[in-house]
């Protein structure tokens, strides 16, 4: 137990496993659209390519990290979300429906699963932002708790962006400046929602459950504010000479190099020295940004390689796949079983020994085996970018991949029950 973490506060197990457990159908839904339609890895603009991106970003990962959400605050900062059972049901639901919905509007071009899908996901959306703005009002000061504000606004962007983009093909008209705000729905997506909450979340759970020194004071102060403003002034480029663009790109690439390199020299020097699989998503999520800011550095000194359609899409396998996909799912593998355990410690008043421990709740070679898929699926995904014939049997290992993670989280819930705990309602 870390000193300073309010688990009274905690909420029911319910709330947050919710959002857990439903995250691996939409990694199972990405596999399943690869394996079927080839052209997601075709070109980022085809409709699968545009319903595989949200799958995993709204779906996979915005399910994960609204659940962490929920569970992160209260006890982080001991600030619980106002009415939490009504909000994470709604929230819960919303974003499901409206993630399928919008899915099905890719696809189809159907106006009318764009019309729900809008009206689904901004409620959802919105309802979590308004709790989670006033939780905020009310938290410790900290650095997870200033990552988090930060990730928040850039959350509260991306949908107003997204709402703008998806009302044309509800049946309204097109925004001005649509390349502008498709580059800034992009950005603020993918390393203003998504890379500053797990820089946030990082700062709490890789020390914690990992056994590692804690970050260093000016990456975790500094970094998410850097970042952010690096963001604002980017959006921002069309007014600002060239030089000045390839600056502020260059400083978002340095950031998001430092947190992989000061992570990984982290977890070199923990404490524990035990094998962990949990670990091992975390390192291949690290290698991957890594890899990221390599091959942005390349097609910065190869403009024809930037040019090249491989080249976003094999960043958006190396960013979603590599790295949001594996340290989502490390950190699911640390959450959940440690929830179990402590819900069960709560509920029983057990003693220690009486009750599984976090490292019985799943199997350790079922996680093991899981790890193993999952990378393979992003090494075949990041081939398949150059080697289409790859798609197919990438999409395939995905989808084996999603199913063994939803199947092992499953377990731990089963095993949870078996030893008497009570999820609620």
């Amino acid at each position: 137990m870390t000193p300073g973490l309010s688990y009274a506060q905690a909420p029911p197990f319910s709330l947050p496993l919710r959002f857990f457990l439903t995250a691996p159908l939409f990694l199972l839904a990405a596999g399943g659209l690869i394996a079927c339609a080839p052209e997601a890895l075709a070109s980022r603009w085809t409709p699968a390519a545009l319903a595989l991106a949200h799958a995993l970003t709204l779906g996979f990962l915005g399910q994960t990290m609204l659940g962490a959400l929920t569970q992160v605050l209260p006890v982080v900062a001991g600030a619980p979300l106002p009415f939490v059972r009504p909000v994470a049901r709604f929230a819960h639901v919303a974003l499901a429906g409206g993630t399928a919905a919008l899915l099905a509007g890719f696809l189809t071009a159907a106006p009318l699963a764009a019309g729900v899908a809008l009206v689904l996901l901004g409620a959802g959306i919105m309802v979590f932002l308004a709790a989670l703005a006033a939780s905020l009002v009310r938290a410790a000061r900290g650095p997870t708790t200033a990552g988090v504000r930060l990730a928040s606004l850039a959350l509260l962007l991306v949908a107003v962006l997204g709402g703008m983009l998806a009302w044309p093909r509800a049946g309204g008209a097109y925004p001005p400046n649509l390349p502008l705000l498709i580059d800034t729905h992009l950005a603020f997506g993918l390393l203003g929602w998504i890379l500053l909450l797990v820089v946030a979340v990082a700062l709490q759970v890789v020390p914690m459950f990992q056994i590692t020194p804690v970050y260093p004071a000016w990456l975790a102060r500094g970094l998410p504010a850097l970042l952010f403003a690096l963001l604002l002034l980017r959006s921002a480029a069309q007014a600002l000479p060239a030089f000045a663009g390839a600056a502020l790109d260059a400083g978002i690439a340095f950031g998001v190099l430092a947190f992989a390199l000061v992570t990984l020299d982290l977890q070199r020097r923990r404490r524990r020295r035990l094998a962990d699989t949990t670990l091992d998503f975390w390192r291949l999520a690290m290698v991957s940004l890594i890899a990221c800011v390599a091959a942005w550095s390349v097609a910065r000194a190869v403009p024809a390689w930037a040019a090249h359609d491989a080249y976003p899409l094999l960043l958006g396998v190396l960013f979603l796949g590599g790295f949001a996909t594996s340290v989502v799912s490390g950190m699911l593998y640390k959450i959940v079983p440690f929830l179990a355990w402590f819900h069960l410690q709560s509920q029983l008043q057990a003693r220690a020994g009486s009750i599984p421990t976090m490292k019985d709740m799943i199997a350790e070679g079922r996680t093991r085996l899981h790890f193993r898929l999952h990378l393979s699926a992003c090494l075949l995904l990041a081939l398949a970018t150059a080697w289409p014939q790859l798609v197919r049997p990438a999409g395939i290992v995905l989808v084996l991949s999603a199913a063994l993670q939803g199947a092992n989280l499953h377990s731990a819930v089963a095993r949870f029950k078996r030893h008497g705990g009570r999820l609620g309602a």
